[in-house]
């Protein structure tokens, strides 16, 4: 059976990612740097969907961990590069330590994990990759520096890694979320929610479980690559 491997997937989208496509048949493999109580519920959420579950604990920042945790990963024939953090930060105040640690999760790891996914696709004859990018990587946030750059990084490196791939039938896409219920974005009070909310016209924040199906519509669809799926409420239009 084929197998996709969704990195970040201990909770939020990962989590969601991982259930999504286990529901659809796949068999799940997943990565997680330090939340062991998400991964095992995770995992259980995966077999009781009825398909295999492979858990490994993997820092997506350092390249020989990432080389290790494709090579865990039998049969694997679609990638979906979630993990990420980010950083409430005046430009002012970011340290250059934290901007590359943003930039090393959201963005190197992301091509640290495509590196070496790109030859089992190519001896399998194609495969499928989803980033999860952001709607602040299209438009930058105030106060979001360091994490608006390196989503709109990470859409860059997802259109150039599509036209390179295609005639490898490699397929590149990548969904940009809009503000979605999950821990990242818990730091929001209230009344900052309310404040973005009125300028997404379907008036509601997203679920881990609707950026999950968009990924999981990008990996089955065999004639789109290069894409920027937007899931965001019609905050950008």
């Amino acid at each position: 059976m084929a197998a996709v491997l969704v990195t970040g997937g201990s909770r939020g989208i990962g989590r969601a990612c991982c259930l999504a496509f286990a529901r659809a048949g796949w068999d799940v493999a997943f990565c997680y740097h330090a939340d062991e109580e998400g991964a095992k519920e995770t995992r259980r959420g995966i077999e009781a969907c009825g398909a295999g579950a492979v858990a490994v604990r993997c820092d997506v920042r350092d390249e020989a961990q990432v080389n290790a945790l494709i090579a865990a990963v039998p049969g694997l024939a679609a990638l979906v590069n979630n993990a990420g953090t980010a950083l409430f930060s005046q430009i002012q105040d970011t340290s250059l330590a934290q901007w590359r640690e943003v930039f090393a999760v959201n963005c190197e790891g992301a091509f640290l994990c495509t590196r070496a996914a790109v030859p089992v696709f190519l001896r399998r004859g194609g495969g499928s990759i989803v980033n999860i990018s952001s709607l602040w990587g299209e438009t930058g946030a105030s106060c979001e520096a360091a994490y608006s750059a390196s989503k709109a990084a990470l859409i860059g490196f997802t259109k150039a890694a599509a036209k390179e791939l295609a005639p490898s039938g490699i397929r590149v896409n990548c969904v940009s979320c809009g503000i979605v219920d999950t821990r990242m974005n818990a730091r929001l009070t209230e009344a900052e929610r309310a404040a973005f909310l009125e300028g997404v016209p379907l008036g509601r924040q997203g679920t881990p479980e609707e950026i999950a199906s968009a990924a999981l519509f990008l990996t089955q669809s065999r004639y789109i690559t290069g894409e920027v799926l937007r899931v965001n409420g019609g905050a950008l239009i």
